[in-house]
């Protein structure tokens, strides 16, 4: 299975030194990405992914740990897309660890252009794998709570009109027909106690 770099994506760099932004600006662009301005302070991340609404963050630990990390923080929190971690310098496993704690999908050590469009690819495969699981599983929540609605109807109208729970099923799908709506609301009317259904 062949699969495609992703590219054209809008980046934000988020850094405390913006020579270092420049370099790692000029690398991104020339892999055919659009590098949103530079972020150096928290408050300009939280104010540049408000604005600009970058796919993919990149932060740069260079030196300050409790500021890169800072600004990790800020970015996973804001950014709708995946954030990367670039490490310039030996980074101490424990500040790597926090990052990964915060949510970050990934870093890269090296800034020649084929790492980095590696670790973007990743990144953002990792990221739409991510919101694919968070939908499925809500869709399977909300068909869970669905189904005990469905139940707690069910028991209801099995009190109510002392028939069985395949009766009671059925009263719930034959006014949800006659009346054109699906079972589950028809269920839930039952629950608010604006609708007993009288037995047939």
């Amino acid at each position: 299975m062949t699969t495609t770099s992703e590219r054209n994506l809008r980046i934000l760099l988020a850094n405390e030194r913006k020579e270092d932004l420049r370099a790692l600006g000029d690398v991104l662009d020339h892999l055919g990405h659009e590098v949103t301005p530079f972020a150096v302070s928290v408050a300009e991340a939280t104010e540049l992914i408000a604005r600009e609404d970058p796919d993919l963050a990149f932060v740069v630990l260079d030196g300050d740990d409790e500021h890169g990390l800072a600004l990790i923080a800020e970015t996973v929190s804001y950014a709708s897309g995946p954030v990367l971690v670039s490490v310039r310098k030996a980074e101490s496993p424990e500040t790597i660890a926090r990052a990964a704690d915060m949510g970050i999908m990934g870093y890269v050590d090296s800034w020649a252009p084929d790492d980095l469009q590696g670790a973007i690819d990743v990144a953002v495969r990792r990221h739409r794998e991510e919101q694919r699981l968070s939908e499925k599983v809500a869709q399977l929540e909300s068909a869970l709570d669905r189904r005990v609605i469905i139940e707690r109807a069910k028991g209801i109208l099995m009190e109510r009109h002392r028939v069985g729970e395949r009766a009671a099923f059925e009263l719930l799908r034959d006014h949800a027909r006659s009346s054109g709506r699906r079972v589950f609301d028809v269920a839930q009317t039952v629950l608010d106690g604006h609708a007993l259904l009288p037995p047939n």
